[in-house]
């Protein structure tokens, strides 16, 4: 099961992906489940075996939804996506060349 069905079945909450090393810093994503731009940011992570959450906005319910979108805003004012937090690092919109520096890869 790829990462988008395990977060079907979620219907939208964090949802936590294996991978990676103890050494990693965390990396939590902010999405949407049509943005073909979180979509390229999940694929480069599966392929880098980066260990990562991620949160599928539009999948959550509405009355849960306004909450999630003030945490993105806190990170990023224009609450666009992807948002991506890797340890102190906030990176928006796929930026392979930066999260690739974030992560020190």
């Amino acid at each position: 099961m790829n990462a988008e069905e395990r977060n079907r079945e979620n219907k939208g909450h964090r949802v936590r992906i294996e991978g990676g090393t103890s050494m990693q810093q965390s990396v939590i994503m902010y999405t949407l489940s049509t943005c073909v731009h979180c979509k390229a940011t999940k694929r480069f992570l599966d392929a880098c075996a980066v260990k990562y959450e991620f949160t599928d906005v539009d999948l959550i319910p509405e009355n849960e939804r306004k909450a999630i979108l003030a945490d993105v805003m806190k990170f990023n004012p224009e609450c666009s996506f992807p948002t991506i937090i890797i340890g102190d690092t906030v990176i928006v919109g796929f930026q392979e060349a930066k999260i690739k520096a974030a992560l020190g890869l």
